[in-house]
């Protein structure tokens, strides 16, 4: 981790890609403005206010979900209160990447700065040294149906209590001993902080911020190989052109860059009239999905900037809220996902073209002539296996029904699970741009083709993991080295590099882009 701290004040306004990629990385000096700590102050008066003369506030001096009608007397509530953060640390499974917690973290006291939850200042100052000891809570990624993140961010707020598990320094161990090594003391919680620090969606909104970059990330480079395939079949470029005139802004945007990015070396031929719908689409796919992509990035920014808290501080009174329902993100990250079963097919539909022989006289299976060999016709048998693993996350979950805590609670976005089943295409995404890539690759060597700018570099990852297919070998480990190099922040940058997509990168803060501000 780089010893470079970047400051980042947080305002109760919404983030970006690029404020939250180096708050993640640890490479942030996080802290609060003082503007946003006094509508902190200023909703906490109004709360307590509200307590002091017998009202009732849920969550505060009273129980949650089916107990909330049973209220505390003024000398339970420090109990009840510490019971209910340590209650809802109940979540399971696999944890979530360090840069997702402090992401989350970032999000509750961003929120919080709103002025609209009634809070401590307390409690804000206890997230803040959180970050600035680099104590990471260990929250395990089960545990949320999508209307507040109680079994996500119960794991947070029990840890600035001092119990549950954290990672120091690069270590898990008990929230005891890494506050005891990082010098900092467990919270108290107060009345309201309690609920405050659990009954929001954090986690899941910093979860979905960090995979639509990644997503976004894994677009770029399948455009970049789909581009490789379809010149090594020799694509008309006719089509590309044709959309800047005819096609939707997005469409426009990305046969401006296919045109731009296929020039620099002697582009082949091999279309006779019109290509199939794979070649010719790639503008009509991938622009749907870019805007998917980004539309969904927007939203997820606006709500870093908004209060999801239940109740919620306005108006000079204590209200009840309905806002931890968070349907607008998952809906678009619903379409999300949807749109990448678009780009996984479009990906497989080339994969079968370059291996059926019936582009540029190629020879069936990529089999070079007069070698003895199976060749790649069994390997696309795994691109129909990734592409049908793309298609079966994207069937919609966020309108299934459920009802819980005795009927009060009958609405959910499970906004998490949406988010695990994105992150899984993307995964799959990733390996299919890799496959792609080497078969183009292959077609590329047959024909002899010198491909330049972008198209060059995808041939120079293939080429340094797996060499020209003569004699029929092991494929699983070069496809997975492909994958992995493809996939990374290193080849990324390089790409965007010499063919940007500045509407993408810029937003995304995709290889170096979008920092301005943040990295000076």
């Amino acid at each position: 981790m780089s010893e470079t701290k970047f400051p980042i004040q947080l305002t109760g306004q919404p983030l970006g890609f690029a404020e939250l990629l180096v708050i993640g990385d640890g490479r942030a000096s996080v802290s609060a403005e003082p503007d946003g700590m006094a509508r902190v102050r200023a909703a906490r008066a109004i709360l307590e206010q509200a307590i002091a003369d017998g009202m009732p506030v849920y969550g505060a001096t009273t129980g949650v979900g089916a107990m909330k009608d049973i209220e505390w007397s003024s000398d339970e509530l420090d109990q009840f209160n510490l019971g209910l953060v340590r209650a809802h640390h109940f979540g399971t499974g696999d944890p979530f990447p360090t840069e997702v917690v402090r992401n989350a973290i970032a999000l509750r006291i961003n929120t919080a700065l709103t002025g609209y939850v009634g809070c401590t200042t307390e409690l804000v100052e206890s997230y803040l040294a959180l970050l600035e000891a680099d104590v990471i809570p260990v929250v395990r990624r089960t545990g949320s149906i999508g209307c507040a993140d109680i079994g996500l961010m119960g794991q947070i707020g029990a840890v600035l209590t001092g119990v549950g598990e954290a990672v120091y320094r690069g270590r898990r161990m008990p929230a005891t001993e890494a506050f005891a090594a990082a010098g900092i003391s467990p919270q108290r919680m107060a009345p309201r902080d309690s609920l405050a620090s659990l009954s929001v969606n954090s986690v899941s909104f910093a979860a979905a911020a960090r995979i639509m970059r990644g997503a976004a990330g894994a677009l770029r480079v399948l455009l970049a190989t789909g581009l490789t395939a379809s010149g090594a079949m020799g694509a008309s470029r006719d089509p590309w052109l044709a959309v800047t005139h005819v096609g939707t802004a997005r469409e426009a945007m990305i046969g401006s860059w296919l045109l731009n990015a296929s020039q620099g070396w002697d582009w082949p031929s091999g279309t006779h009239v019109q290509d199939p719908l794979s070649l010719r689409m790639i503008p009509q796919v991938f622009g749907a999905v870019f805007e998917s992509v980004l539309t969904s990035g927007h939203k997820i920014l606006a709500a870093t900037g908004r209060s999801d808290d239940n109740p919620v501080i306005a108006d000079g009174r204590v209200l009840t809220s309905g806002g931890s329902l968070p349907l607008d993100v998952t809906v678009l990250m619903e379409s999300a996902v949807l749109c990448m079963a678009h780009a996984a097919r479009n990906s497989f539909n080339r994969c079968v073209l370059l291996g059926n022989g019936q582009r540029r006289d190629l020879p069936v299976n990529l089999v070079p002539p007069g070698a003895i060999a199976t060749g790649f016709g069994p390997i696309i048998k795994l691109a129909g296996d990734i592409y049908s693993r793309v298609l079966s996350m994207s069937n919609p979950v966020s309108a299934q029904s459920i009802v819980v805590a005795g009927g009060m609670e009958d609405e959910a976005a499970f906004l998490p699970l949406v988010v695990e089943r994105f992150e899984r295409q993307v995964r799959a995404v990733r390996r299919l741009a890799g496959l792609e890539a080497l078969l183009a690759a292959q077609a590329m060597d047959i024909h002899g083709d010198k491909p330049g700018g972008a198209v060059g570099l995808i041939y120079e990852v293939v080429r340094k993991h797996a060499a020209f297919y003569t004699v029929d070998r092991a494929l699983s480990a070069e496809v997975e080295a492909i994958e992995e190099e493809l996939a990374s922040d290193a080849f990324l940058s390089k790409l965007i590099a010499i063919s940007p997509i500045h509407a993408i990168d810029d937003f995304f803060a995709l290889g170096g882009f979008g920092m301005q501000g943040i990295e000076t």
